[in-house]
């Protein structure tokens, strides 16, 4: 298919595309002549997941093109999917006051508690200690009494996840749904959890927030 067909059907418009092949997330078309190339389905499915996963999955280009770098490359064992998860976690700088020693001792604690095998360097376990650093600054004390609910509720929507994904047939399959079940994931369950928030707001005091 030419450019402007890949551009139909995925939706994405022809300049969006131009720049994501200059940036990595998508490798160019077979050229036909000076100024046209040919495009596969390959190239229509990776359009869909790299728009996702920077659209949708809030990543930007240069984390979308780490993934997506991850999942082409030989995924030989169980420890690439965890790279790729890895990946989608934004690193970001943190203050180390008071408030992050208190946090990170609270991270390590609730790890302990539940058992959870977790390295030390994984990027979800600092932007953990950075919220709950940040929730110590903001003087959020109440907040802290939920963490253990929240584990729980939490190791059981991983134990879910996890048991589809390990349910497909091979290891690619395994590490798109990685991929993609993180990115957009983060954005079904946050969308949920506002949700929730507003039905049992309105359960408990009648009426809805837009009234």
């Amino acid at each position: 298919m030419r450019i402007a067909e890949l551009s139909r059907r995925s939706g994405v418009p022809i300049p969006t595309i131009k720049y994501y092949m200059r940036e990595g997330l998508l490798p160019p078309g077979e050229r036909t002549s000076p100024n046209q190339a040919q495009y596969e389905e390959t190239h229509l499915r990776r359009l869909k997941l790299a728009r996702a996963l920077v659209e949708v999955g809030g990543l930007s280009i240069a984390a979308a093109r780490d993934v997506l770098t991850l999942m082409d490359s030989q995924m030989n064992s169980l420890s690439a999917l965890g790279k790729a998860q890895y990946a989608l976690t934004t690193r970001r700088e943190h203050v180390e006051d008071e408030a992050w020693a208190e946090a990170s001792r609270q991270v390590d604690e609730l790890i302990t508690k539940r058992e959870w095998r977790v390295g030390p360097r994984n990027p979800a376990r600092l932007s953990l200690t950075e919220a709950l650093a940040t929730m110590h600054r903001l003087r959020q004390d109440d907040y802290f009494a939920l963490l253990g609910d929240y584990a729980e509720t939490v190791g059981h929507l991983a134990e879910l996840e996890i048991t589809a994904i390990m349910g497909r047939p091979d290891l690619d399959s395994m590490a798109e749904a990685v991929v993609i079940w993180t990115a957009i994931g983060d954005a079904v369950v946050s969308s949920l959890r506002r949700i929730a928030q507003e039905a049992e707001t309105a359960r408990r005091f009648g009426g809805y927030v837009d009234d």
